[in-house]
Formats: C-alpha cells, structure tokens, sequence
C-alpha cells in the first residue's frame, strides 16, 4: 500500500511567506515528510482543480500556476521544478476509464498552489516527479471515495498519495472576530471528523457512510459553505479503505484544522 496523507494547506502562497498563523502547519509538513519513507512519485489530488471529470497533468516538465490574488511580488515567483510523471498519469487514467470513471490527460494545467506550496514545505529538493489530479464537478462524495480505490489498484507502494485541501474552510470566518460560538462549532466538526478517520470502533462501512453524508455532521455546513476543500480526504480515504495511523491537530489562521496519515506498515 501507499503512503496516503490528507493536508490541511493553509491559504494561498502565506506557509512560504513567513505567516505566522501558518507556522504550526509548516513544522507539521515538516515532521510528517521525516515519518514516511520517501516516494518515488507523488499524486496529489488538490482542492483548487475540478473539472467536468477526472484530469491528470501529463507534462514531462510541469509549470506552476499561481492561482491567488493580492499577495506580495514575491508570491508570484515561487519555483518548484519538479518533473512530471506522465506514464504514471497513463495508468491512472487507463484504470480509472476501466472502472467507468471517465478520465482524460491534462497537458497545459500547471501545478496549483494546493500543490507546489506544501511540497515546496515537505520537499523542498523538487527532485520526485509530480502529477495532480482534479476533482470532479458536482463534488460527489461518493464518487471521490471510488476514484481513490481504484488509485490504491492502481499505484506501487513507492508513490504518495497527497490529499490537499482543509479540514475548515470557511472564508468569511478566517477573516471575522474571534468568537466563541463560532469556535465551538469549528472544534465540533474537527472533533467528528478526527474521530471519523481514526475511530478504531467504527466498522469500514460506517466509516464511509459518515463520509458519504459528511454533510450530516455537526456545523458541517458552516466548516465547509462548500466541500471542495474536504473531498481530497476522501480520495485519500478511498485508497486507504481503514482508519489512519495518525491524527495531527493543529491551529491554522486561527482555527482549529486537521491533518491525517495512513502510512506503509513496518515504516
């Protein structure tokens, strides 16, 4: 089995910026790049790209794309040239096709900032070929859980699986007062799905049930307006089909986020 890590990546270019709101995440990046062995290839399935089906960059040599607004000149300048993996992406796509989820190569898309900011953090060498894969339009939780049981079909033991999104993805309360309330509900939802990803007395297929109807948990609605951020966890949860190995809790612009490991035993 792959290694397989669901991450919380802050917002935009700021963990590369000196964003001290975003320093727990950096030293988590940082810790969780040492506790798993080192990939021959990434895949990185980010919230940033969603397309009327499954994509897969396919560049031999992959560009960036800064899909931000408003940050410092220097945001804009970021390099990460890592290389792409493209007879990986081929397989992908044959698999997924295979198990009638439409798929297709993507070869203009460069790596979105869901991307190219947290290996910039966990990898900073750039020296492991890299390919991201979109979400799907509609944002079908079950449909992401499937399309990350055929990856773990698909891919070696010596590839990552990187689900990039946020655990909390409210963007209107990342810039409101602190609150009280609000952060009891932030902490709820955290609490729900920590224990949803790593509740050793959940049944698989309760696991995934909880997954499917995310949107019955406590405050889901107001954590994420819109799950785009959270359905990469599936991807990863997909492949993985069990609990995770660890949990990392940690405050990211002043809320309460997540991060979660499933990694290769005897590592």
């Amino acid at each position: 089995m792959a290694d397989i890590v669901f991450i919380s990546h802050g917002g935009g270019p700021l963990p590369l910026l000196g964003d001290p709101s975003h320093q727990e995440l950096v030293d988590t990046l940082t810790t969780l790049s040492t506790q798993i062995k080192k990939p021959k290839a990434i895949i990185v399935i980010s919230a940033h790209w969603e397309a009327n089906h499954v994509r897969i960059t396919h560049q031999k040599q992959p560009g960036l794309l800064y899909d931000y607004y408003g940050f410092p000149e220097a945001s804009y300048a970021f390099k990460y040239p890592c290389e792409g993996a493209p007879e990986l992406a081929e397989q992908i796509v044959e698999k997924l096709n295979a198990a009638n989820i439409t798929a297709e190569l993507e070869e203009e898309r460069g790596l979105d900032h869901g991307v190219f900011v947290p290996l910039t953090i966990m990898y900073p060498d750039a020296d492991i070929p890299c390919i991201q894969l979109s979400l799907v339009n509609g944002l079908d939780p079950e449909l992401h859980l499937k399309i990350g049981e055929v990856l773990t079909d698909t891919l070696a033991e010596d590839v990552l699986i990187i689900g990039s999104g946020f655990s909390f993805h409210n963007m209107r309360a990342f810039f409101s007062k602190d609150d009280p309330t609000h952060a009891q509900m932030n902490q709820s939802f955290e609490d729900w799905l920590v224990e949803t990803c790593s509740g050793t007395n959940i049944s698989e297929q309760d696991r995934m049930t909880r997954l499917q109807h995310w949107d019955e948990a406590p405050y889901a609605r107001y954590c994420h307006p819109r799950e785009e951020h959270l359905l990469p966890l599936h991807v990863c949860y997909g492949a993985a089909g069990r609990a995770c190995d660890a949990v990392y809790s940690l405050s990211i612009l002043n809320k309460q986020a997540s991060m979660y490991l499933w990694s290769t035993p005897g590592y």
